[in-house]
């Protein structure tokens, strides 16, 4: 696999990521924005409505005629929290010419009609429609509706929001539901200009070979807009160590209660610099050799899920686990035990071999999905040198037990968030 990153103009940049694994091409622009906690519910709304009308395809109906000319084109757009940043995305995948009747020329039709849509939306005086904000309106409330339905996600959140009170990262990333009953023709208008004038733009492309002038094209585009203020992400902001840990419990009408840590670690930033730290949270809690796994789920039995993920250019580590209400505090104490067990250097060549051969399978597996491989590259934003999934999947031979033991030594918890069973009367 080739990757080959071209500027375009001042604050956008073009990759192409040369992939002979699939039948179709993926063209996505990614626009990244600082987490406004006034304006998050604007800009993660916006994808989903520029990618459902245009001023060339008014509704839905004739955008859809023109996906189906397009041998069944796939659009997709999304909203994701990169870091202290909102990332806007919207894609477009589309079969490869060569494999299409009379080699029909598709891609560069799938590229002509995403860039429509970006760049030019369906507006009137200076404002979206209010039907097509509305419509989407529903569903991002539904969506948060949805999450906090959802115990895990909403345990996961509420312990974001507590220990990064205040923060950009705290900032839930489609914003609150008061905020997007806020949105309105003008204000979603105004997000509109800001992410083509402030943002930083990348746009990927996944594909056997590059769709000819796209990025010359688009280097015209963008150098010719009048942007400024282009979102600077050079300086990362690492999650600061508590002085008194923060615990918080919550009761509810439910059967499983959830127990969410969180850990502020010394390792931050992009993939060269947090190598070991993600070898020495895979060990803690990532697959079923890990010590919370093994420790803790199996020979304690003290939860039903107990998994650890770490957000390395933020220097976090959240642990989540379903629990029973009597075993909270037990369970709480055993995770840290297992952490202060890997942090003394109690780590088997079993479990640091496993946690190297589990990691290096699960980046391989990239490889596999089109859409992982670009999200896998949409997020590294840290790091001047991109690093393929293989590349780091390589990397980690120079992951030793002396460094991953190191590296968890920076590991400190910082806040925990228990969402209990209140008790019935």
């Amino acid at each position: 696999m080739v990757v080959n990153k071209v500027l375009l103009s001042n604050g956008a940049e073009g990759l192409f990521i040369k992939n002979s694994r699939f039948n179709t091409t993926l063209v996505s622009f990614n626009f990244y924005l600082p987490i406004d906690r006034a304006r998050v519910a604007d800009f993660a709304l916006l994808p989903f409505v520029l990618t459902t009308c245009s001023k060339r395809y008014p509704d839905f109906r004739k955008l859809n005629y023109k996906l189906s000319k397009l041998y069944g084109a796939e659009l997709t757009a999304s909203c994701e929290k990169v870091g202290d940043f909102q990332l806007l995305k919207m894609s477009i995948s589309v079969i490869n010419d060569k494999y299409t009747l009379d080699n029909e020329e598709l891609t560069s039709q799938a590229i002509e009609l995403l860039t429509n849509l970006v760049f030019e939306p369906k507006t009137e005086n200076g404002g979206f429609f209010a039907s097509d904000i509305e419509r989407e309106k529903r569903k991002a409330i539904e969506h948060i509706k949805g999450e906090f339905a959802e115990k895990r996600i909403y345990s996961k959140e509420r312990l974001i929001s507590e220990m990064y009170k205040g923060l950009p990262y705290g900032v839930p990333k489609c914003g609150r539901i008061e905020d997007v009953e806020n949105i309105t023709e003008k204000s979603l208008f105004g997000a509109w200009e800001d992410m083509l004038k402030h943002s930083f733009i990348r746009v990927n492309v996944v594909s056997d070979s590059m769709p000819q002038n796209l990025f010359d094209t688009l280097s015209e585009r963008f150098s010719s807009m009048n942007r400024d203020n282009i979102t600077d992400f050079s300086n990362i902001t690492p999650t600061t160590h508590a002085d008194k840990v923060n615990k918080i419990v919550e009761l509810e009408s439910l059967n499983q209660g959830k127990l969410v840590m969180g850990f502020s670690c010394d390792s931050y930033g992009g993939d060269k610099a947090t190598a070991d730290l993600f070898v020495a949270c895979d060990i803690f809690g990532g697959g079923p050799y890990s010590k919370l796994f093994g420790n803790v789920r199996e020979k304690m039995s003290l939860c039903y899920y107990c998994t650890a993920r770490a957000v390395r250019n933020k220097g976090l580590i959240t642990v989540e686990s379903g629990i029973e209400k009597e075993n909270a505090e037990k369970a709480e104490k055993a995770i840290l035990e297992q952490l202060s067990n890997l942090q003394n250097g109690i780590l088997t060549d079993s479990e640091f071999e496993s946690s190297i051969m589990g990691l290096t399978d699960s980046l391989k597996s990239y490889n596999d999905s089109q859409d992982a491989l670009e999200l896998w590259y949409s997020t590294r934003l840290f790091d001047d040198e991109i690093m393929s999934p293989d590349e780091f999947a390589e990397s980690l031979k120079n992951v030793t037990k002396e460094t991953a033991v190191k590296a968890s030594k920076g590991i400190k918890l910082h806040t925990v968030f228990a969402l209990l069973p209140k008790e019935d009367k």
